[in-house]
């Protein structure tokens, strides 16, 4: 039989090989930016184009390369920072397999212009599909261009897997804070469409952090600074009032290369253990600078992942000195001794307690009822204040449970779902399964309702999502939601990375009863919301939505129309706890089983739970 086996063609190795690196126009903007990073910047460009697939260039004022070096640049494994075994293992650079521009030079059409100091002129390649097609002198000044065009025009079935331009940006985004937060000693910037999205100057390390994550963290981060002799660690953690439900504003470093380790992460978060909620997630920013040799970076090919030789010791050291800078420094407000100016021109303050108006207040019932020995506890039967607790019945509903804010937005929202296919208490009375009556609530979460053959237990928070979710469908399909237009616009200030999300989600948001117009420099206008969110609390609404949006992004099986849903069912139903009235219970009962789905969540959690009345029978031997 003849032999099979054979070597691939070059051109298809480097596509195979520059699948490893490149997975999208991200990843192509990583590689780009550290190598100016290690080219010695101090001002780093970089312009997208159709989310990069259409163009990505970074352009830096670095040391540049020689005609030579510019040409061996693009081969494989090309590289000026190993020259034996040893260097893989004490490297300080971004960039050092030498097989980035390789792999871009495989799926794109590149553009290359670099010139060194001493050089009267520098050079220019063009290479398409790893094929030199041009190399001349050209004139500039000292650094390097690089410019890639129509990523993946050789590989379209890797082309067709790239997801929306507003999710690639987003991606770029990530990529761009990266090296950006790792390096504000360098000037950088990020232009897309024309557009400029970041500009970034040259500062401190917390200049840097309020310039990516937003002005909201400026009087809120606690500075971490602790030094030994085998590693240091520094950097910047949030007070605990600014923990989010996503994970989105965490970034760790180990010689200024940015790393996920869900260890290190973990160290963090018993630092701030029952400071946050459970299901909340702190702010950091912490560099990490060990030596090279007690770390191996070349375990991934995007060099994202780590090992470190000892990790135990640095996971002591990171906890530790988390928790010593929250200790270190204020994180709970402190009392203020100081006396108001205002306070003293008083009546109380400025004019002497005479003889006459301490018998004055001695006279009084409620002063003899504090100053008469064991007879606190008679205040209700002896002072005029016996009858403190008409104040408070009006707002007791039918089962004699105060109503909270959070209870009355049941009402609202429900009420406002129903449509004409709503089946009412009195239908739900003819059905079988269910008969009405007085509904329970146990430890304000459960609601217990009876029928014939037993009785259902129903969460009330699983319950609400349900039916929330499905008044978001029925709005966006057809039926859009009732905007209560503001009669005062407010602004809200977002984050870069925030403000992808929302231009990606105006259109679904609008049909949800969120009416937003972009008002420039990251800012959009809130002209109306649903007539639920109470007048005030729009921003919040908003903020809300977002970082429950950017909880459910993690899951890539949903659309982004799905993940919307769900996050704001999750976010707007009611949540266990809260106590509700006869009514309120009534109107989720009869929305939930009118919908199409009533026994599971969005997320496949149970709503309800059945019991068989014969069941409890044969556990008391009946």
């Amino acid at each position: 039989m003849p032999d099979i086996i054979q070597l691939l063609p070059d051109n298809i190795a480097n596509q195979i090989a520059a699948g490893e690196v490149i997975q999208r126009p991200a990843s192509a903007v990583k590689e780009l930016m550290e190598n100016a990073v290690d080219a010695g910047a101090t001002e780093i460009k970089l312009i997208v184009n159709d989310a990069g697939k259409a163009l990505i260039q970074v352009i830096d004022n670095g040391k540049g390369m020689s005609e030579t070096d510019a040409r061996m640049s693009f081969e494989r494994h090309a590289t000026s920072k190993i020259k034996n075994i040893d260097d893989l293992f004490h490297i300080k650079t971004m960039g050092f397999r030498g097989e980035a521009l390789a792999s871009i030079a495989a799926v794109s059409q590149v553009e290359l212009k670099s010139k060194k100091a001493e050089d009267i002129t520098g050079t220019y390649i063009e290479i398409d599909n790893s094929v030199v097609k041009k190399q001349e002198a050209v004139a500039m000044q000292q650094g390097t261009s690089i410019a890639m065009k129509n990523l993946f025009f050789n590989v379209p079935a890797r082309r067709n897997f790239l997801k929306s331009n507003p999710s690639e940006l987003r991606h770029i985004v990530d990529e761009f804070i990266r090296v950006a937060m790792a390096f504000p000693d360098i000037f950088f910037s990020l232009t897309s469409n024309g557009q400029q999205v970041f500009h970034l100057e040259k500062g401190t390390l917390k200049q840097r952090i309020v310039q990516v994550l937003g002005n909201s963290y400026n009087a809120k981060l606690v500075s971490v600074q602790e030094q030994s002799d085998y590693m240091n660690i520094y950097g910047f953690v949030g007070k605990p009032e600014t923990a989010k439900k996503t994970r989105g504003d965490q970034y760790f470093f180990v010689n200024n290369r940015f790393i996920k380790s869900a260890y290190l992460n973990h160290a963090v978060m018993g630092a701030f253990d029952e400071m946050i909620a459970k299901d909340g997630f702190p702010m950091y920013t912490l560099f990490i600078d060990l030596d090279p040799a007690q770390i191996d970076i070349n375990v991934h090919p995007t060099k994202q992942e780590i090992k470190f030789e000892d990790e135990r010791i640095v996971y002591a050291f990171v906890k530790s000195a988390v928790k010593h800078a929250l200790a270190q420094f204020s994180i709970t407000p402190t009392l203020d001794f100081e006396l108001d100016s205002s306070i003293q021109h008083l009546d109380a303050v400025s004019k002497p307690f005479t003889d006459e108006r301490k018998s004055s207040a001695a006279s009084t019932s409620l002063y003899n009822t504090f100053s008469q020995k064991n007879q606190a506890h008679f205040i209700e039967n002896k002072s005029e204040l016996k009858h403190w607790k008409d104040l408070y019945e009006p707002a007791k509903g039918e089962s004699g449970v105060l109503n909270t804010t959070a209870a009355k937005e049941i009402v609202e929202t429900v009420t406002a779902s129903r449509e004409p296919g709503f089946v009412s208490l009195q239908a739900l009375a003819a059905h079988p399964a269910i008969a009405t009556g007085h509904l329970t609530q146990l430890h304000n979460t459960y609601i217990i309702v009876q029928n014939d053959t037993g009785f259902f237990v129903i969460h009330q928070q699983n319950a609400h999502e349900r039916i929330l979710y499905e008044r978001f469908i029925k709005a966006v399909d057809g039926k859009p939601i009732a905007i209560q237009q503001n009669l005062f616009p407010i602004t809200i200030a977002l984050t870069t990375m925030d403000m992808g999300i929302v231009n990606e989600l105006l259109h679904e948001l609008h049909f949800l009863g969120y009416h937003l117009e972009p008002f420039g420099n990251n800012t959009f206008v809130i002209q109306g919301t649903p007539a639920d969110v109470d007048q005030g609390n729009e921003k919040i609404a908003i903020e809300k939505i977002l970082e429950q949006f950017k909880h459910f992004s993690s899951d890539l099986k949903y659309s982004k129309r799905e993940k919307l849903f769900r996050s704001l069912a999750w976010q707007q139903a009611i949540k266990a706890g809260t106590p509700l009235t006869q009514k309120e219970m009534k109107i989720l009962v009869e929305d939930l089983f009118s919908c199409n789905a009533p026994n599971i969540t969005p997320n496949g959690k149970p709503t309800y739970t059945a019991f068989k009345k014969n069941e409890l029978d044969k556990m008391f031997g009946r």
